[in-house]
């Protein structure tokens, strides 16, 4: 699994890169974070709470950073464990570039293994979710920094639909032409895919937190 993408952040680099090291600022803009904890200065855990259904669950990850340059970039690993919902661990390089005095262009480029029901769900289903976050992450902390214009971003690679997989990647299919789709909107639609059966059952309950998570290891401290 691999994302990447680019986006302009209305704020001076040196802005930018205290805010990605500020976990009161992380957690107001990670969909679905519940506490950032800082273990030391290259690490970090994280708490997601997701709702799906009549599920409730809470699933927690640790990022670790390597290869610091402030403010121009680093690369950072790290792991999430939700149970029986799955795993996901993997790693990415983030830069930031000056775009004139008052703004930042972010790019990053990650590489994720998922493991558990989680692998099951379809490849190009996981991809598009965990873009829409990405985005709605990079939206809260464009306004939350500069007030401005929401981010822009490479589009989510495809991947080919696997057999099994119609309910899911139609899903995909939609989150990827609707650009304002939100989380909840994303969960309802996985719930009425479940409920035909064509999800495999309650394995998509964990589905979002993890996400988040993943989002979390992708780009954040």
């Amino acid at each position: 699994m691999e994302m990447k993408g680019e986006y302009k952040i209305p704020a001076s680099r040196e802005k930018v890169w205290d805010a990605l090291n500020d976990a009161d600022v992380l957690r107001e803009c990670i969909p679905g974070a519940k506490s950032l904890e800082k273990i030391s200065d290259t690490e970090m855990k994280a708490t997601v709470e997701a709702k799906v259904g009549p599920v409730k669950a809470a699933f927690t990850g640790q990022v670790t950073l390597s290869n610091i340059n402030p403010p121009n970039g680093y690369t950072i690993t790290g792991e999430s464990k939700g149970g029986v919902a799955g795993f996901a661990k993997g790693g990415a390089d983030v830069s930031l570039v000056e775009d004139g005095p008052d703004a930042t262009v972010l790019t990053y480029v990650a590489k994720a293994q998922v493991g558990g029901k989680l692998a099951q769900i379809g490849g190009r289903l996981v991809d598009a979710t965990a873009k829409q976050m990405a985005d709605q992450f990079f939206t809260a902390f464009a306004e939350k920094l500069g007030g401005g214009s929401a981010p822009a971003a490479e589009p989510a690679p495809a991947t080919a639909p696997a057999t099994g997989d119609i309910g899911q990647e139609a899903v995909a299919a939609d989150v990827e032409k609707d650009p304002e789709v939100t989380a909840e909107a994303i969960e309802e639609r996985l719930e009425v895919a479940a409920g035909r059966g064509v999800l495999g059952g309650p394995y998509v309950w964990g589905l979002l937190a993890l996400l988040a998570v993943i989002v979390l290891i992708y780009i954040f401290r």
